[in-house]
């Protein structure tokens, strides 16, 4: 009996296992299938609806912003086309995919600004105000001086001429492409020359040779003929330096400088020299006859006739061959400036020409 139920059992579970073996082996055949179904391939998935980004970009007054361009973007990848603000200082990106993002705007004279924010599926993302600064970089300035400023620094530099350091030597320029001066400044030149301590040195030197030699007699002596010698001296030294550098050459528009060459032989530069005693350069860059040099020692010797003693005024003869004189020496003048004095003038704006 204990045998045969052994049997039996052990046929029933043979039999039980044939039949639950294969529907085990199809329900593991069809769990993956179910599942694969269930869960479905990433390209069977809906994409996520996609957000949009509005804002307003005003600057730090609150006035708007318009024209600023906009970027927004991921990770350095633009996810919407450039958008610009319109004229109330408002933007709008209308499809963005969902997730974090940053928005870039950019603004003629302002910095540049970068914005952060997370926008979700379907939904629109406002972004608060956003506050443009103005431009803090340095910008390249070009300065250009004015003619009359670049002439007024040459200026200066003349009038640190002076031969051996006493003489002063206000009326050449070294500069051969000098800016013309204006009338003022040709004033002021004629000015500083007749202030200068060393021309009134000249002055006060000369009234008492003159003294000495009994020159004008009529002016007598002591203090007051001494005076009277000083003040004819020094009214010739400001006719001849303020009608001769100043008036006529404002009036007729020329230079009253001598123009140092410097190049060349030295015939050439003698011969230049020399023409520099009737010819001067216009305030125009163009040379021309010496007008202002010619009637400046003619109105200088005429006027010079109202306050020397009768016997002593010089005629109409007199004052044109004074005059010819003056030119004279003129010419010698520039010869020792374009072959001697140079050497002898220290603070110079440049020593490259040949002496």
């Amino acid at each position: 009996m204990p045998r045969r139920f052994k049997v039996a059992v052990w046929s029933l579970s043979f039999v039980i296992w044939i039949w639950v073996s294969p529907c085990r082996a199809q329900n593991s055949r069809a769990t993956p299938v179910s599942e694969s179904h269930a869960v479905g391939s990433p390209e069977e998935q809906p994409s996520p609806q996609p957000g949009s980004i509005n804002g307003t970009v005003v600057d730090q007054s609150g006035a708007v912003v318009a024209g600023a361009e906009l970027n927004v973007a991921r990770d350095g990848r633009s996810l919407s086309p450039e958008v610009v603000s319109a004229s109330d200082g408002e933007f709008f990106f209308p499809s963005v995919t969902p997730g974090v993002f940053q928005v870039t705007i950019k603004a003629q004279g302002f910095a540049p600004q970068t914005v952060s924010g997370k926008v979700s599926p379907g939904e629109v993302e406002t972004l608060p105000l956003v506050v443009m600064s103005v431009a803090s970089a340095v910008t390249e300035v070009s300065v250009k001086l004015t003619r009359e400023e670049v002439a007024a620094e040459q200026i200066k530099v003349e009038e640190k001429q002076r031969i051996l350091g006493i003489v002063p030597n206000f009326y050449v320029s070294y500069v051969p492409n000098a800016v013309a001066l204006t009338p003022k400044q040709k004033f002021k030149l004629a000015t500083r020359t007749l202030v200068d301590p060393f021309t009134l040195f000249v002055v006060a030197a000369s009234a008492g040779v003159e003294q000495a030699q009994n020159h004008f007699f009529e002016y007598g002596q002591g203090a007051e003929g001494y005076a009277k010698r000083f003040g004819a001296d020094y009214a010739d030294t400001v006719t001849g330096i303020f009608i001769g550098g100043a008036i006529l050459p404002s009036l007729l528009k020329q230079d009253p400088r001598y123009f140092y060459k410097g190049t060349g032989s030295a015939e050439s530069r003698a011969l230049y020299a020399i023409s520099m005693s009737v010819i001067a350069k216009g305030d125009n860059g163009r040379w021309q006859p010496g007008y202002s040099n010619i009637l400046g020692a003619l109105a200088a010797g005429g006027i010079s006739n109202i306050y020397y003693p009768a016997d002593d005024r010089n005629g109409a003869e007199l004052t044109f061959v004074n005059a010819a004189i003056g030119i004279a020496s003129n010419a010698a003048t520039n010869l020792l400036q374009e072959f001697v004095i140079r050497k002898f003038t220290p603070k110079l704006p440049g020593r490259g020409a040949a002496d």
